[in-house]
């Protein structure tokens, strides 16, 4: 196997060894990004000299015998709606084109006193508000499994990197579903947490009021043992989170995954799904009853009116508060701003910020039983460029219902981690969404983690499965 296609631990596991260097391996990852990039469009900035320096530096580290991070000599990419000090930091968007940001967001401070070395940023739908990637700055970024195809959104450049073997992990943000919906697409796994466990400090568009509540940062990689890694490094209190709480890091046991109770649901009326996205839902609860748990099949009354709320909360009131940085070029608006039909009321948006809180609590009274919960992260795999609407178990489903599986649990606060479990008759990747209570960030992957380690390494993409390119 290619240094390229291994996950981020395996990688580490070679650098402490000696038995790869980290100027090779960010060599490769260069080498990669040019020769694969012009075609999937994923990295937006690149900081090839800085990287190559920080992988010199970090070679130097190792043959000292210095004590080295977590992530030393790990080549990561960040969306680029994180601040990476230097890199462009204009979020797809014509109103911030040529801005440069100055200082790291405080996750990317984090992952580089671990060690990781940032080989650039990704690509964004503009203002991060579409569940596919393509803005009028760099256009659109492709799938690593069918150009034909998108990578998902709005965290698609960074998924379609690391499925691609451009980085060996990276991070991600997530409102709606923009971390799990383009992991479901691309065939990796990633982490949405509890608002405030990871800060998102150094974001934009900025995470203030009610959108606080919603919109998180988290990893994004190609197996749960590397989104924990990146977790237990980028989370922890920071004051510039509104959200922030100091939570110390957990340690599950095994016998503490074996006396829970699992949830799962198949799918839901308002969203069919699949045949093949059941058959994926079926496949990760039979691994956990496998592993010994009890598993029952679990409903919830309050996902409609969270759908509600959250389209309150995320659609009408972003789109009146971004409303002025399309003026001019309305005809531009970014895709998820076109389904606002107006403004919320004061009244409205007081009875679904208030409702939020009510749902929420009723929710927690059922996960009290079962905390964790098994169900779909979207009704379709991957779409291909320009599809809006599908017809699934023969009702008509929209480019907005599908995606409600992340919604509703971003409007109620829970973390979800997905993984790839199935895949489609195109071959294209189904993944699974494993969601906890609130701050249950490493139960929910040590219930991944079992799913995983019952059915072995994922597929990789037929990009990643490319011959390594010899650095120039």
């Amino acid at each position: 196997m290619e240094p390229h296609q291994l996950t981020l631990q395996k990688m580490a596991a070679l650098l402490r060894s000696r038995q790869i260097s980290p100027v090779e391996l960010v060599q490769e990852h260069l080498a990669r990004i040019e020769r694969l990039n012009p075609e999937l469009n994923a990295f937006i900035g690149l900081r090839a000299e800085a990287a190559l320096a920080e992988a010199k530096a970090a070679e130097l580290a190792i043959q000292r015998g210095d004590a080295v991070g977590p992530l030393h000599g790990i080549p990561v990419s960040i969306k680029s709606s994180i601040a990476v000090a230097g890199l462009k930091f204009e979020c797809g968007s014509r109103t911030r084109t040529g801005l440069v940001a100055q200082q790291d967001a405080v996750l990317v401070q984090r992952l580089k006193k671990a060690g990781a070395i940032v080989l650039g940023n990704t690509n964004v739908p503009e203002m991060l508000m579409a569940y596919h990637t393509e803005n009028p700055l760099y256009g659109r970024t492709n799938s690593p499994w069918n150009a034909d195809r998108t990578p998902g959104g709005s965290s698609g450049g960074e998924a379609a990197a690391v499925a691609a073997g451009l980085c060996a992990a990276g991070i991600g943000s997530d409102g709606g579903g923009s971390i799990r919906v383009p992991a479901h697409f691309s065939g990796i796994c990633g982490l949405k947490p509890t608002p405030g466990r990871i800060p998102i400090t150094g974001h934009w568009p900025e995470s203030g009021g009610p959108f606080a509540l919603l919109g998180v940062v988290g990893p994004m990689a190609r197996s749960v043992e590397d989104l924990d890694i990146l977790f237990r490094v980028i989370a922890g209190f920071d004051a510039g989170d509104p959200m922030a709480a100091p939570i110390p890091l957990d340690d599950v046991s095994d016998a503490e995954v074996k006396n829970l109770t699992i949830g799962y649901f198949e799918g839901h009326a308002a969203a069919p799904v699949t045949s093949e996205t059941r058959v994926a839902v079926r496949t990760a609860v039979s691994a956990l009853k496998d592993f010994g748990l009890h598993v029952e099949r679990f409903e919830s009354s309050v996902l409609n009116e969270a759908r509600e709320h959250w389209w309150t909360l995320f659609v009408r009131l972003a789109a009146e508060l971004l409303a002025p940085e399309f003026t001019g070029r309305e005809c531009e608006t970014s895709e998820i701003l076109t389904y606002s039909d107006r403004p919320p009321t004061k009244e409205e948006l007081l009875a679904a910020w208030f409702g939020r809180d009510q749902l929420r609590l009723c929710l927690m009274q059922q996960m009290a039983r079962v905390p964790v919960l098994i169900c779909p992260v979207c009704s379709i795999p991957a779409f291909r460029h320009g599809e809006r609407e599908w017809t699934v178990s023969g009702k008509q489903v929209s480019y907005m219902d599908a995606m409600s599986y992340t919604q509703w649990f971003n409007l109620l606060g829970n973390p979800a981690v997905v993984l790839p479990v199935g895949s489609c008759p195109e071959g294209l990747p189904i993944g699974v969404q494993i969601v906890g209570q609130p701050n249950a960030e490493e139960l929910i992957l040590k219930v991944a983690l079992v799913i995983e380690q019952a059915l072995g390494q994922a597929r990789q993409s037929p990009m990643m499965l490319e011959k390594a390119v010899a650095a120039g």
